[in-house]
């Protein structure tokens, strides 16, 4: 229900931040065209104006100062929520060392589709991005000196990573891949001392709570408010120029995972093991509706594990690991998502993106949907992330994240229902590569399971 209910908030959000800023644009440029441009500086000055600007240091700025504070907010979170999420993802793999040969398995897996996934959006996005499909057609007309990036040898990229100062890289959000190497160094240490380690693991616990229930309430209860706010902002700064892009992003995010859902997954199943494609379909489509309209993995998952045990046949030592393990890291549809719009958003900013630049971008994307925590927000938060690592972060970019916030929750459900199929291939496929894949109830129809009970026969 409180999914849904915010589903409906951020909609409303949307409709009322496009009307409202609409309605902006038109009394902006009637009043300006009457000659009343004061009257709309005073308007703008009470509402709008970037009060850290030194011309605006009498402006008031409401709607500029909730769309900062939401943004800070991000950032305060930001640091503690992808190290402890790191630390105790670490924690959880070790503890299943006597499932190695499982374990590799699933890894494996879990590889092959990430690959397959960021294969297909990095060509997508890149090829959007160089046919210039993301671009503002005045943007040209507006100098941007914040969207270039000094050209630097790539491998200082790995020099950045190992910061000499632990505190230093833990109260900072410019370097998070310096943030992510701390996290594992720490979270592999932590696990090596096993039980010496008694503070340290509760700590992290707890933080990562803290970090999990502070991201809640900034974007379950804060943020329709603060995107209204951005949007509107955006629309009347800039106009509705970033409108029609941000469409442009949000339809070829869709059509890429659901390439990726309905093709690209079935394929992959039919190389890997032989089988016929279509009673997975068949029986992981309600999971997929349901992670549709839940858009959380996390409550998908009885669900996801009762489907791959009892109706795809699939051991239940198999499911009880693969099964919550994919639910963590095996993300697919959010490495989608981030690639995507990363080449948005430097598309729209301004920002040069080469084969170094686009290197990065993955490498951030698979940290970070590897370690994505389970939570309302972690797609933006992820994004926001990427953004930050790569320096994509002036005005205009801004201002394609707040469009993307607005319009991205029927993506971010379609992400969902694409991650937990993601899910249900990785169980099938490691089932059958051990063994322990029934087939006969793989293939039979879900009307006739639901008459008798499945058992487990060797393939």
């Amino acid at each position: 229900m409180k999914k849904n209910n915010f589903t409906r908030r951020i909609i409303w959000t949307l409709v009322l931040g496009l009307g409202v800023g609409l309605g902006f644009i038109f009394l902006r440029e009637t009043l300006i065209g009457n000659g009343n441009a004061s009257l709309w500086k005073q308007i703008n000055d009470l509402l709008f104006a970037d009060i850290l600007q030194p011309a605006n240091t009498t402006a008031i700025g409401i709607f500029y100062i909730i769309g900062q504070i939401f943004m800070r907010l991000l950032q305060l979170v930001l640091v503690p929520l992808i190290f402890t999420s790191i630390v105790r993802s670490i924690q959880q793999i070790q503890e299943t060392r006597v499932l190695n040969k499982l374990a590799k398995k699933g890894f494996g897996n879990f590889m092959q589709l990430l690959a397959i996934a960021i294969v297909l959006a990095s060509v997508t996005g890149f090829t959007a991005y160089k046919l210039g499909v993301f671009q503002i057609a005045n943007l040209g007309a507006i100098e941007i000196t914040e969207g270039v990036v000094n050209q630097t040898n790539p491998l200082s990229m790995l020099l950045n990573a190992f910061n000499n100062n632990a505190l230093g890289t833990l109260s900072s959000n410019s370097n998070i891949i310096a943030v992510v190497v701390l996290a594992l160094i720490v979270g592999v240490m932590a696990q090596q001392l096993g039980e010496k380690m008694e503070v340290l693991p509760k700590l992290i616990d707890e933080i990562y709570l803290l970090s999990m229930k502070l991201l809640d309430v900034v974007i379950m209860k804060f943020g329709p408010i603060a995107i209204f706010c951005l949007l509107v902002r955006t629309l009347e700064s800039y106009g509705t120029d970033y409108l029609q892009p941000a469409l442009i992003y949000m339809i070829l995010t869709s059509l890429t995972l659901l390439v990726l859902g309905f093709v690209l997954f079935p394929f992959f199943i039919t190389i890997k093991t032989g089988l016929s494609p279509i009673p997975f379909i068949k029986k992981m489509y309600k999971v997929a509706v349901f992670g549709f309209s839940t858009s959380s993995s996390a409550a998908t998952l009885p669900l996801k594990q009762e489907t791959v045990m009892n109706e795809l046949g699939v051991d239940e030592a198999v499911a009880s690991f693969i099964v919550p393990l994919a639910s963590t890291i095996n993300m697919t549809g959010t490495a989608v998502t981030q690639i995507i719009a990363t080449l948005f958003v430097a598309s729209v900013a301004g920002y040069h993106v080469g084969i170094v630049e686009l290197v990065s971008i993955i490498l951030l994307t698979i940290i970070g949907s590897i370690s994505t925590p389970a939570a309302p927000g972690s797609g933006a938060i992820l994004l926001f992330t990427i953004l930050t690592g790569m320096g994509y972060t002036n005005q205009y970019a801004l201002a394609a994240y707040s469009f993307i916030l607005a319009i991205n929750r029927p993506v971010e459900m379609l992400v969902t229902a694409i991650n937990v199929v993601d899910d249900g291939v990785s169980a099938v496929c490691v089932a059958h590569d051990l063994e322990e894949l029934n087939l006969k109830t793989y293939h039979e129809s879900p009307q006739s399971l639901q008459n008798e009970e499945p058992v487990l026969v060797k393939s």
